[in-house]
């Protein structure tokens, strides 16, 4: 069961906290990962009214709850016999991994989440039947529903993860008001690689707010008919690259609940990336960092 929550908050994250193996060149580790824990993490330090995560776990992760509580973050748990338990590989190239799903947990739906309220929902799909479309509709008719699309194009076979397309995106699209997704799945969503052309289907199938990140590319923003362009911040050191999207979920909606144009939270965004990737595990930097590091990219353009 849920926790009772009668305020609503102003951004709730909804997602899995995952039980990860991370394997890359220079290091090996087990660490809890998934969106809710990566968001949750990003944004601890901001000290955001009205912020809260809702999870689904098994007992393996009751620490990692713990842990977020500690932080001072208001986290719903819904329990599951098992947690989601994920391997993810990278290679040189931090832009490509390979997952495999060794374990997984219940799925999110409309009873389990009907005391949850907020301004925003961010849903952090891991899993294609995470949140079925009638979680979806009913987030929407409360708020505004942002969806990292990943997980819907995510099938398990055996243990691997093969990417699929979304059966239902067209019917989807409307209810969503922000859509985050990276170069690959916007591929796999709309057919085509030009990010532009993309984005401007996506809009057409009904989502107002779009935003894909394109690896060392930076990102790009359509919202309202027009493109904003986001750079990539360089950095000299690659570490970590997992949960670097939901990071970039993080600082985007956070900078534009506070108000921010696509632009400047695009940008608060990539900062928030480029710190990330140079350490192992979440984002630990604070809304200083960010900041300086935004200064100092204009500095040098």
């Amino acid at each position: 069961m849920t926790t009772q929550h009668n305020t609503p908050a102003e951004i709730c994250c909804i997602g899995h906290i995952t039980h990860d193996k991370v394997i890359t060149p220079s290091f090996e580790a087990e660490m809890p990962g998934g969106t809710a824990w990566y968001f949750a993490k990003a944004l601890k330090s901001f000290n955001m009214p009205g912020f809260k995560v809702v999870t689904c776990i098994g007992d393996s992760e009751t620490a990692a709850v713990d842990e977020l509580r500690a932080d001072g973050i208001d986290v719903s748990v819904i329990h599951s016999p098992s947690s989601i338990i994920f391997e993810n590989k990278y290679g040189e190239n931090m832009n490509e991994r390979t997952q495999r799903v060794l374990a997984k947990a219940l799925p999110f739906t409309t009873s389990n989440l009907a005391d949850i309220h907020a301004k925003i929902y961010h849903l952090g799909t891991l899993m294609a039947d995470d949140f079925d479309l009638d979680v979806i509709r009913m987030l929407a008719s409360r708020g505004r529903v942002s969806v990292d699309i990943q997980g819907y194009l995510r099938k398990v076979v055996g243990e691997d993860v093969v990417a699929v397309d979304y059966d239902l995106k067209r019917e989807a699209m409307p209810y969503i008001s922000i859509l985050k997704a990276n170069e690959r799945e916007m591929e796999v969503l709309t057919g085509t690689s030009d990010p532009y052309e993309a984005a401007r289907i996506l809009a057409e199938w009904g989502c107002p707010e779009v935003t894909l990140t394109l690896g060392d590319r930076g990102s790009l923003i359509y919202a309202g008919g027009e493109f904003y362009e986001i750079p990539a911040i360089p950095t000299d050191s690659l570490v970590d690259a997992t949960g670097c999207g939901d990071t970039y979920s993080a600082g985007y909606l956070y900078a534009r609940s506070n108000g921010a144009s696509y632009t400047d939270a695009g940008m608060f965004a990539a900062a928030m990336c480029t710190i990330k990737l140079g350490r192992k595990g979440p984002f630990e930097g604070t809304l200083n960092d960010v900041k300086m590091l935004l200064r100092h990219n204009v500095a040098m353009c």
